[in-house]
């Protein structure tokens, strides 16, 4: 071989990484390359299995159909070639311990290491001849540099099939982060989850089971695999699952070989024999399990560290997706027990002070619809069934303003309650709506509890209330500040609770009368809202004032009573 003809075979290598964008591919080219000046009988390009350390042909050309496709580690010339990490010729092949030709008529071999300049050798080209030294050594410094470049080109292309592969990964994580956010109903959620597992992770199955800390159990919740391979029934106890690893190091664990003897009783693998390899995420919120995701694949695979930092952050996702339909389910519950409960007790005032409360709640629901973003495609049929539910959502609202009905009030039943948790509950509901109006919430919890007796519904709609005023004497958005503490006296304790807005505060001519019915300072307010507060407040043996108001802002304080003991 002559140096122009290196140079030739040199530039055609360099050419591979612009030119294909598939390692495959350019290691067939390479095997191609060098048939050409070297003329072998049989040529070959083999990586390095990290796993098995086996050298597997991942080329070739002139192989003999029936040779075996690999090298175990230290045989033949290649194996030889990647222990020492040097390459070889050999003149006579039969007469070479070391040599285990493909061919039975091979006389003369030549191999070289496929090395990075730091020394990390993955991989070996070897060339067989049935002439006695075909091979000079001459040949093989233009073979050895031929395999430095092909080297540096392969792991080019390595490198970027891995970049895209993480590209992918990426945006397959922000649209899944994105279609959970939207997923209110657990079942939907879970399918979700274990659907898109699967397809980020190349996996042939994917399992999730919630985590119950009380009683130490598992529940499948959702499974993605070949049928009936994977159908527990009932919770079952984390002392006998898998996931039990995942769950006591609150880290991503996996396993390489699941069809081993040691992994036969766990109850949360699949009866699956072509599963091979495993790792299990735990799903965390706050530091607490949720639950367990797991992914299978159909072959041994070590999964390193970039895989379990990405299953971690799907699983992050998922627990706060988890974590949101949780907090929808309950504000839904207080919205119910809300409307339930609400009941007026003075007839004069009962037609339209129903109008009131109902709008209330109501306005919550459409404030949930209208965050949850349902913008279906065209033709979609659920396109048609949320414009629908909109425009009935109106409809109720414009008949609860006429309703002049009355009900007759049931008896309330009184609790103890800590005035933090109505606070909080009444944050959630309006959230929504406050974010929408670019309004800040300024709260911090007292350290310690503030507990009161009375009607939960009744005083969490007092706060509702006020907060709802306080966001609309803000249009161009603004600060709604609560501050929560309890004063003691001799006379007994009491719960105060002021909330402050930065709004353009009540207007001289209606301070004095705020708290009576059907006074309003908005052309679309019914004047209600303070008379309810005052009156629920006076049933609960506590009152509302005006602590203060200016064109900077408004201040309103409510005291109740502490429970006794």
């Amino acid at each position: 071989m002559t140096e122009e003809e290196e140079l030739a075979a040199l530039h055609a290598i360099s050419s591979l990484a612009s030119g294909s964008d598939d390692p495959a591919v350019a290691t067939r080219e390479i095997v191609a390359i060098v048939s050409r000046c070297f003329a072998p009988k049989s040529a070959l390009v083999a990586f390095q299995n990290p796993e098995s350390g086996r050298l597997e042909i991942e080329a070739s050309m002139g192989v003999p159909a029936d040779a075996e496709p690999w090298f175990r580690p230290g045989q033949g010339l290649p194996g030889w070639v990647v222990w020492h990490l040097k390459p070889i010729v050999v003149a006579d092949s039969p007469s070479d311990l070391r040599s285990r030709p493909l061919s039975r008529d091979t006389r003369s071999e030549m191999a070289a290491p496929i090395a990075l300049p730091n020394g990390h050798v993955f991989g070996v080209v070897a060339l067989e001849h049935n002439l006695v030294a075909h091979f000079s050594a001459g040949d093989l410094e233009h073979l050895a540099r031929i395999a430095q470049a092909a080297a540096l080109v392969l792991n080019r292309l390595w490198e970027l099939r891995h970049l895209r592969g993480k590209a992918r990964q990426l945006e397959a994580l922000i649209a899944t982060g994105q279609a959970l956010v939207g997923k209110l109903e657990q079942r939907e959620l879970f399918e979700t989850l274990t659907r898109d597992a699967l397809a980020m992770m190349q996996a042939k199955a994917c399992s999730f089971f919630t985590y119950d800390p009380s009683a130490s159990s598992l529940r499948l919740a959702s499974f993605r695999g070949a049928p009936d391979t994977l159908t527990p029934e009932g919770d079952l106890p984390v002392r006998l699952c898998l996931a039990a690893s995942a769950i006591r190091t609150r880290k991503a664990v996996s396993f390489s070989d699941i069809q081993s003897p040691e992994f036969h009783d766990l109850q949360d693998l699949p009866k699956d024999p072509e599963l091979r390899s495993v790792i299990a995420t735990p799903m965390l919120f706050e530091g607490e399990v949720m639950g367990v995701l797991t992914c299978f694949t159909d072959r041994k695979r070590v999964f390193d560290n970039d895989e379990k930092r990405l299953c971690s952050a799907l699983a992050s996702l998922g627990a706060v997706a988890l974590q949101n339909s949780r907090l929808y389910s309950r504000v839904f519950l207080s919205e119910e027990s809300l409307r339930k409960n609400e009941r007026l007790t003075t007839l004069g005032l009962l037609a339209a002070e129903i109008a009131h409360e109902i709008r209330n709640p109501l306005t919550v629901i459409k404030l949930l619809h209208g965050g949850m973003g349902l913008d279906f495609v065209e033709g979609d049929p659920r396109r048609t069934d949320v414009r629908v539910i909109g425009e009935k959502l109106d409809q109720l609202e414009s008949i609860v303003t006429r309703v002049l009905n009355f009900a007759k009030a049931p008896t309330s039943l009184h609790a103890r309650h800590q005035v933090a948790e109505i606070v909080g509950d009444t944050l959630v509901l309006v959230r929504l709506k406050l974010a929408q109006n670019n309004i800040h919430i300024a709260y911090e919890p007292p350290p310690h509890p503030v507990v009161v007796e009375g009607h939960k519904g009744q005083l969490q709609q007092v706060v509702l209330n006020l907060i709802i005023n306080s966001m609309q004497a803000m249009p161009d958005g603004g600060e709604i500040t609560l501050r929560l503490s309890a004063e003691h006296k001799d006379s007994g304790g009491l719960a105060v609770l002021d909330v402050s807005d930065t709004g353009l505060g009540i207007p001289d001519a209606i301070r004095e009368r705020i708290f009576d019915s059907f006074l309003t300072g908005r052309h679309d307010g019914t004047g209600l809202g303070l008379a309810i507060a005052k009156r629920v407040l006076q049933g609960h043996n506590g009152d509302i004032q005006l602590l203060g108001t200016s064109p900077s802002g408004t201040t309103f304080r409510i005291t109740m009573p502490l429970a006794r003991g």
